[in-house]
């Protein structure tokens, strides 16, 4: 999944730094052990509260005292400038100086983060621009070209508000064994009369995804999904099987079974995989006599997707965390 650039001078927002930012930052550098880390904290904090005072600006609640940046202890022992955004989960505000081409994102702040916003300073400190946004990152440094425009953030909160952050599905964790609830082997759902596929008893050639023999480096998963996608009250059946692949990347397939007596998909069903700017990325359409639909990505470390079931004007949508 590749992120769309777009240039960083036209979508910047402006925002002047008030007295009181500036106040708060200086008090909290006085903190600090060394000039180094002084600065360090003071452009941390004037980073969170301008990214503060935007999300006030959109209507987005926040909270200031719950994030780990007003922690005294937390801006002593780590390099963080997270925003606390209750029911959705934790910004990164990474501050860069006028002219940087690359932010700099210590390892520390890669987890437990719904998205980085990055606030570009000048030697004044009298106004910053809010730069971009990007969902995740796993690498220390990222190329202020590869950042979204601020749309794309307000359309990535909205998602996480139709989805809070505990109920992304951490893929990562599915390899230590480790699985959300509803998330069943394909074995124990099948052993449900009502569910086993009546197609699987002809026999297991029929079915390209074979859950008896597979190797060990690959897990797989099911979820039964009801939401009126559905013939004589047969509900359908997403499968997710991962793999490791090479440079840290995931293999991710995707396929959704009818279930129980019905042979067939509803025709019609769309499997929709869509990106972490909300685009859709890939897209899947059973026809009159498919089993099964399927599709087939690759993904980063950290990397956040969604998965859509949909038939006319009902959809369910699961949400992913690679």
């Amino acid at each position: 999944m590749n992120n769309s650039t777009y240039q960083l001078d036209d979508f910047a927002l402006i925002l002047p730094i008030s007295q009181t930012a500036r106040i708060t930052a200086q008090q909290f550098a006085n903190q600090q052990p060394n000039p180094e880390k002084a600065e360090q904290v003071r452009l941390n904090t004037l980073a969170v509260w301008v990214v503060n005072d935007y999300l006030q600006m959109m209507d987005i609640p926040t909270d200031l005292q719950a994030s780990d940046s007003w922690n005294p202890i937390v801006r002593l022992c780590g390099d963080v400038a997270d925003l606390q955004v209750p029911s959705i989960g934790r910004l990164e505000c990474r501050p860069v100086h006028l002219h940087q081409q690359i932010c700099s994102i210590p390892p520390e702040t890669w987890e437990e983060r719904v998205g980085y916003l990055i606030v570009q300073f000048d030697e004044s400190l009298e106004e910053a621009r809010l730069l971009g946004f990007i969902p995740s990152v796993a690498t220390e440094t990222l190329p202020l070209g590869q950042l979204q425009p601020l749309e794309t953030f307000i359309d990535h909160i909205w998602q996480l508000r139709q989805s809070p952050v505990n109920s992304l599905v951490n893929l990562s964790q599915w390899f230590a064994g480790i699985f959300e609830t509803g998330w069943e082997t394909i074995e124990s759902l099948w052993n449900v009369p009502e569910l086993r596929p009546t197609y699987a008893f002809r026999g297991i050639e029929t079915l390209e995804l074979d859950v008896l023999k597979q190797p060990e480096s690959i897990t797989k998963r099911a979820k039964v999904i009801d939401l009126g996608i559905q013939i004589h009250n047969q509900p359908v059946m997403l499968i997710v099987e991962i793999s490791p692949e090479k440079d840290q990347q995931t293999s991710i397939h995707l396929q959704l079974h009818a279930t129980g007596n019905q042979i067939y998909l509803p025709p019609g069903v769309h499997l929709t995989v869509i990106d972490s700017s909300g685009a859709i990325f890939l897209d899947a359409q059973s026809r009159k006599s498919d089993n099964y639909i399927q599709l087939q990505f690759r993904g980063e470390p950290t990397e956040q997707f969604s998965v859509r079931v949909a038939l006319d004007n009902t959809s369910i949508t699961e949400y992913f965390r690679i």
